[in-house]
């Protein structure tokens, strides 16, 4: 048993290993596993309660596990500090925006570099060569980013200002301004148009193509979910009922029976 673990984290980047979270009487999730390639789209479904913000909790280190182990790379998740998760390689976007809606645009990229940069209070107060270097690479990063996400128009307006669907892919410029090798997506759809949504799944895929980044994907919108995975799970009442393609999910009885009922 432990020699085929051994196999599946040397292929993997992410390993979620029987991982159960239980808050008081409630078991949130109850012996979740499963693993996500590199350079793969996976795709994390269920109804409303079903734990899928829980685990992403539990991968950006919010909520400690009650069971169970997470491996980022073979290194030991649970074991890194909360405050070390963007630094090991993990970039978030959340269902609710959290973005520093005073700030503009390019401000807030900016923020995303903060766990890419080593000066500190001495160094930034004598402006050592250091820091003009960090600085600058910085900006070159967060222009990159900008221009990948066509963002250009609005880099000097204050997010508050700017649309909802613009809103979305600061806030994934900013993730990604971490330099992240697992983005984790919450709900990326949520409030987007039908044409929004289609060009959501193109930059998600150039994402992987372009950035060389490994995609976990929370998402009710079942078409764009289905459209760009490479591979699917699917999450009820905590458990895990399915986990396989696109075709293989959709088609399970216990994922049909979750999203339509026993009747079906």
């Amino acid at each position: 048993m432990e020699e085929t673990q051994t196999v599946i984290r040397d292929r993997s980047l992410l390993v979620v290993d029987d991982v159960s979270v239980r808050f008081r009487g409630i078991m949130a999730l109850n012996g979740v596993s499963f693993d996500v390639a590199p350079r793969q789209i996976v795709g994390l479904i269920g109804p409303n309660g079903a734990g899928k913000t829980t685990l992403f909790n539990c991968l950006s280190r919010l909520y400690d596990c009650s069971r169970g182990q997470i491996f980022l790379d073979g290194q030991a998740l649970l074991a890194t500090p909360r405050h070390r998760i963007a630094e090991v390689g993990i970039g978030r976007t959340f269902q609710n925006l959290a973005l520093f809606r005073t700030m503009t645009v390019l401000d807030n990229v900016l923020m995303g570099r903060h766990c890419r940069t080593r000066s500190g209070f001495l160094s930034d107060g004598l402006r050592m060569p250091r820091v003009a270097r960090e600085e600058r690479a910085s900006k070159d990063k967060a222009f990159e980013l900008i221009a990948f996400l066509d963002l250009e128009t609005v880099v000097d307006r204050c997010v508050s200002d700017l649309p909802f669907g613009t809103q979305k892919r600061v806030e994934l410029a900013r993730a990604l301004a971490s330099e992240p090798r697992l983005l984790l997506l919450d709900e990326p759809a949520c409030g987007l148009n039908h044409e929004e949504v289609n060009e959501l799944g193109d930059l998600i895929q150039d994402i992987r193509d372009r950035l060389d980044v490994t995609v976990l994907l929370v998402e009710h919108h079942m078409s764009l979910v289905m459209s760009i995975s490479d591979k699917v799970v699917a999450l009820n009442f905590g458990r895990k009922i399915a986990e396989g393609t696109p075709t293989e999910v959709q088609q399970h009885p216990e994922v049909v029976q979750a999203y339509l009922g026993s009747s079906h």
